[in-house]
């Protein structure tokens, strides 16, 4: 079980990217390798343009995925592999119409699989959040830099 807590990460340019990543999954994934986790969860909050996916991006790179990612906005959800060939699901919810098409795609397969889902727009999908998912808001300072605000509890 994840400890509450909460964390700033500044990130002043793009090249700062992937340490912000790094930083990220060395505080609040450090417990990936544990088998016996349900659901492994992480929303990304930002508006359109915040850089939400270019965070998720660097994020695999940093637990070593060698996938193209690319934001799934008309597939809904993408499969990537970690460094460890371990599933991460990257999902795009910006485009779903309805709840029903949530359901329908068996949101739960992915979200208790155990594996790392990473979620853009959540807010449209709040109610089916796990308690513990991680909440990661990233807010637009000027054209490069942005600040993360992440909590988990």
């Amino acid at each position: 079980m994840r400890t509450s807590k909460t964390m700033i990460i500044s990130v002043p340019n793009i090249d700062s990217l992937d340490d912000a990543a790094r930083r990220f999954a060395d505080s609040f994934l450090d417990d990936m390798a544990d088998d016996k986790r349900e659901s492994c969860i992480v929303a990304l909050f930002g508006k359109m343009g915040a850089g939400k996916t270019t965070f998720i991006k660097a994020l695999c790179r940093v637990l070593g995925s060698e996938d193209m990612v690319t934001s799934p906005s008309f597939s809904i959800v993408n499969e990537y592999a970690d460094g460890n060939g371990r599933p991460i699901y990257h999902f795009d919810f910006y485009r779903i119409k309805n709840m029903e098409e949530v359901y329908d795609m068996g949101y739960e397969d992915y979200f208790y699989s155990g594996n790392l889902c990473l979620v853009e727009w959540p807010q449209l999908v709040e109610d089916l959040l796990p308690d513990d998912t991680i909440r990661l808001k990233i807010e637009v300072l000027d054209d490069e830099t942005r600040q993360m605000l992440i909590k988990n509890f």
